[in-house]
């Protein structure tokens, strides 16, 4: 693929995919996944060829942080389907007092230990 028929693909002018293609400009994350997606490949494509010498002098690593194992992810909580579902409904609950029920129900329920058996 040339050049140019590559920067119309991805919405860049052919100078700018030389400046990539160059190293005299970085690609960003979205771009790579662009180019990636335009080109059939994974974005690990890549990274594929990268030697061990450019590997080692990546930040994480220079600070130390590769050699340490990495926090899980948890995604928030306040992003989920279930958290959201769960507050429409609980604004659908006319009477104010049943709703402070069940808000003092919910935090009191939050405080138990669960138990493994």
């Amino acid at each position: 693929m040339s050049q140019e028929k590559l920067a119309e693909a991805i919405g860049l002018t052919f100078q700018q995919v030389q400046k990539y293609e160059r190293g005299a400009n970085r690609i960003g994350s979205s771009r790579l996944f662009d180019l990636a997606r335009v080109l059939d490949v994974t974005v690990a494509y890549f990274f594929e060829d990268m030697s061990s010498t450019v590997a080692a002098k990546t930040p994480s690593r220079m600070r130390g942080f590769a050699e340490s194992k990495p926090e899980p992810f948890e995604p928030d909580p306040m992003a989920r389907r279930e958290t959201l579902e769960l507050v429409r409904a609980y604004y659908r609950i006319v009477d104010p007092q049943v709703r402070k029920r069940v808000f003092e129900l919910a935090k009191t329920l939050g405080k138990t230990r669960r138990v493994d058996a």
